[in-house]
Formats: structure tokens, sequence, C-alpha cells
């Protein structure tokens, strides 16, 4: 399956983005899908990550309350809602896909898949 993300930008703190994620392949539905960020200088994190049917959810703390992970499967698109969002959120925003691991699925080695990434810049 190919990834291509979208929807990154500049916004200010308190501010809103919805990242989207668009799959190629017909079998996009069988696959968990998950958010990843990497701020400059530091390693690659997890944000959030979503079954294959879209009922359950998983996210990390500092995404909590702020972040909604959803998938369209009848679109082969997943998206990422970030809402109230803070300067330490500034990173560049990876898809990812996978058939692997246990849920919730949080470790980037355990994904096969990978969008190009979607820079989000928030100032403050």
């Amino acid at each position: 399956v190919q990834l291509q993300a979208s929807g990154g930008g500049l916004v200010q703190a308190g501010g809103s983005l919805r990242l989207s994620c668009a799959a190629s392949g017909r079998t996009f539905g069988a696959y968990r899908l998950g958010w990843f960020r990497q701020a400059p200088g530091k390693e690659q994190e997890f944000v959030a990550t979503i079954s294959w049917s879209g009922d359950v959810t998983y996210y990390v703390d500092s995404a909590k309350g702020r972040f909604t992970i959803s998938r369209d499967n009848a679109k082969n698109t997943v998206y990422l809602q970030m809402n109230s969002l803070k300067p330490e959120d500034t990173a560049v925003y990876y898809c990812a896909a996978t058939m692997r691991g246990r849920w919730p699925t949080r470790k980037a080695d355990e994904y096969d898949y990978w969008g190009q990434g979607t820079q989000v810049t928030v100032s403050s």
C-alpha cells in the first residue's frame, strides 16, 4: 500500500489542523493505521493509532483530548484532527500502516508502510 500525507501547515497556538493520509490499494480496510511525528533533534514519536474497523483508537498521553484519529475505508483515507495545538506539537507528521504487531501498535518498527510526512508548525 502507498500512503500520501497532506494537510500540514503553519498555525497559531490554540488553532486546529486536520491531516489526511490517502492510501492506494484495495486492502486498505485490513490495515491498522497510525500517526507518528518527529520534531527537529528529537526521536520519532508515536501519536495515535486506529483499528482496521475504526472502532478502537489509542493515543499518546500528550494527544489525548486534543487529537482525534479517524478513517474512512470507502475513501482509503485516515485523518488526524488536531485541536488546541501547542508549539511543542511542531513536527513532521507521518502516517503508517501495518497488519503486524499487537494492539495498540505503538512501535514504528511494527509498521510496514509509511507516507512521506507533512510539516506542522505551531507558532506561539
